[in-house]
């Protein structure tokens, strides 16, 4: 499947499901996510999926330090509702990795393994997201500053040109590159920048 190579450039995921263990998902219960598995779940590559992505990568580096993160026994929550702007977008990247659902989640085997109510939105805090690892109780806010990153001054007219259906073949390749490009810089060259990605302990 033909993708920019710099989605296999970023870091990883790997967390510990005890659910796909129990289940023989994994032999040893060991899930690995990518930024691919994120465009794919989101069907698009953008600065959003990228801060969605990172974002939880980021907060899970810091809440379980030297040790695998559990996936289904973390709490995030959003300080905007769902529908507000790109909130519902970066919440499914969020789940997808955390396994944090609402009250529409899976509801568990004889007990275990519940993945609702570890999804919020609309939560008064001072920050975009906070992580909690349930078992420590461990927080984590995040919060991100994109205009740090800015976008080529190309952007905006190639972009209405292409969906104006206007653009000629070489400007679409153009439109395309200098979007990815962006994407590239978010995740490569400021993943570490910490006045882009806000990682402040609770």
């Amino acid at each position: 499947m033909n993708h920019p190579a710099f989605f296999d450039a970023v870091p990883r995921i790997s967390l510990y499901d005890p659910l796909a263990e129990f289940l023989g998902a994994t032999e040893d219960g060991i899930l690995q996510y990518g930024y691919f598995d994120a465009v794919r779940l989101a069907g698009h590559s953008c600065p959003t999926v990228a801060t969605a992505y990172w974002s939880t990568y980021k907060a899970l580096a810091f809440l379980y330090t030297g040790v695998t993160p559990v996936r289904g026994d973390i709490r995030a929550e959003f300080s905007q509702a769902s529908t507000s702007g790109v909130t519902g977008v970066i919440a499914n990247v969020v789940s997808m990795l955390t396994g944090a659902m609402s009250d529409n989640g899976f509801k568990g085997i004889g007990g275990h393994f519940d993945r609702r109510k570890k999804l919020f939105f609309a939560v008064e805090m001072p920050g975009e997201i906070r992580f909690t690892r349930l078992d420590t109780n461990q927080t984590v806010l995040v919060g991100t500053n994109l205009q740090r990153v800015p976008a080529s001054p190309r952007l905006p007219a190639l972009m209405t040109s292409c969906i104006a259906n206007t653009a000629s073949t070489a400007e679409i390749a153009e439109f395309r590159q200098l979007w990815q490009e962006r994407v590239r810089s978010i995740l490569l060259e400021h993943g570490d920048d910490p006045a882009v990605f806000l990682i402040t302990p609770v």
